[in-house]
């Protein structure tokens, strides 16, 4: 498997999706539809960007009973969705209901990952507004654990824990690791972050990128960059 960079649409419309990746001529990078873009546009951007040529990774982040999360991941499935996630904090249950869910009925299924803790949570953040007052990377590790237990492909983690999620998980235990930024750039409200050819050294899969491309004032220029610096 190789690594790859994926590029997050965190816009609110149709528009301003297709007028960025309208500058893409050669590339068709891999995307991230999030919240903001799916609950303004619907499926349809989905259905849109696979005809474009796109791989898509659906970032809704599930996070119900399994009953819920396992209909729902049903549903999803049938956009043609390359990844989608759900919260690990739902419960091997849950994770393992949104596989049941997930899968076709010709076996085939986008990748399902996990997100552990947040990049925008730190060690104070969990303990003050979450009361939970084991180490953060102890957390991520259980969290990781459980998602491998309930036959998920990987997780959504910092890039700083990336090779320790694949020493607990193993190495095909995938790492899709936002928090990624230029070391020039600006971290904005994200607290563990590194970047992208540090990304690559410590064993992430997949590296998320947004404001630090879709910002940049030659978008193309600085997905390539992303690109040769964590894929090469």
């Amino acid at each position: 498997m190789g690594k790859d960079v994926i590029v997050a649409l965190d816009v609110e419309s149709r528009e301003k999706a297709m007028a960025f990746l309208d500058s893409f001529t050669v590339e068709k990078p891999f995307v991230k539809v999030g919240m903001e873009l799916y609950f303004s546009q619907g499926p349809a951007i989905v259905r849109e960007l696979k005809e474009r040529g796109h791989k898509v990774f659906l970032d809704l982040k599930l996070h119900d009973i399994p009953n819920t999360v396992k209909r729902s991941m049903a549903c999803l499935s049938g956009l043609d969705i390359d990844m989608v996630n759900l919260h690990a904090a739902g419960t091997k249950a849950m994770m393992e209901a949104a596989m049941e869910g997930l899968t076709r009925p010709d076996g085939t299924r986008p990748l399902l990952i996990a997100v552990t803790q947040l990049t925008s949570t730190s060690q104070e953040r969990m303990e003050a507004d979450l009361l939970i007052e084991k180490p953060l990377d102890q957390v991520v590790m259980h969290y990781a654990k459980c998602a491998a237990e309930a036959g998920l492909d990987g997780v959504v983690c910092s890039p700083l824990e990336a090779g320790k999620v694949h020493g607990a998980c193993g190495a095909a235990f995938l790492t899709v690791t936002p928090g990624v930024r230029f070391a020039d750039g600006d971290v904005g409200d994200q607290v563990r972050v590194t970047t992208p050819a540090r990304a690559k050294e410590l064993g992430s899969d997949y590296i998320v990128v947004g404001r630090p491309i879709l910002q940049a004032a030659d978008p193309v220029a600085a997905y390539r960059r992303c690109v040769a610096e964590f894929v090469g």
